[in-house]
């Protein structure tokens, strides 16, 4: 008798940078993005050049399922200055 254990599939991921400036009222809006990323470590590098450009720039991940509506909780990657709470 054998015994296989497949692989675990790897899940989707959301992976996305957000950069922020404040408006006229002092509200945090976005002003780069949501974009989606190819990779975590795409991402951080891409919040980190826009870092320097804006009052907040993060960069977030969570395994996603879309079709599903399946999302897990955001793991945060990289966060600079000012940026809202993540709900």
């Amino acid at each position: 008798m054998s015994t296989h254990v497949l692989p675990e599939q790897k899940k989707p991921k959301l992976i996305v940078v957000v950069a922020f400036d404040r408006g006229d009222d002092g509200e945090l809006l976005p002003m780069y993005g949501p974009t989606d990323q190819q990779s975590e470590e795409r991402a951080i590098r891409t919040a980190k050049a826009l870092a320097g450009k804006h009052v907040g720039v993060i960069a977030w991940s969570r395994d996603a399922d879309p079709a599903l509506g399946d999302y897990g909780p955001p793991n945060t990657l990289f966060v600079s200055g000012d940026v809202p709470d993540m709900e």
